[in-house]
């Protein structure tokens, strides 16, 4: 099974997370298949794949709690 999950990168302190599809029993700096965009909670910006994550959500992957919410305020359900 696929999930739409954070995998962090940055620096100490100043987290920076990758938006991946990854497969469930993956730990999260796992290998993940491929990477659909990436959130700065410090700055609060986004960057999302639209047609990318359209294809896994189509394929059954199930997005975690907080992309679930990044993918809402960008209004990619829609």
């Amino acid at each position: 099974m696929l999930k739409l999950r954070l995998k962090r990168c940055g620096r100490k302190q100043r987290a920076v997370y990758r938006i991946v599809a990854i497969d469930v029993r993956s730990r999260r700096e796992g290998r993940d298949l491929r990477n659909v965009g990436f959130y700065d909670p410090i700055k609060n910006q986004s960057y999302l794949n639209v047609p990318a994550i359209l294809y896994f959500l189509e394929k059954g992957a199930q997005p975690t709690g907080t992309v679930r919410d990044l993918l809402k305020k960008a209004e990619v359900f829609k």
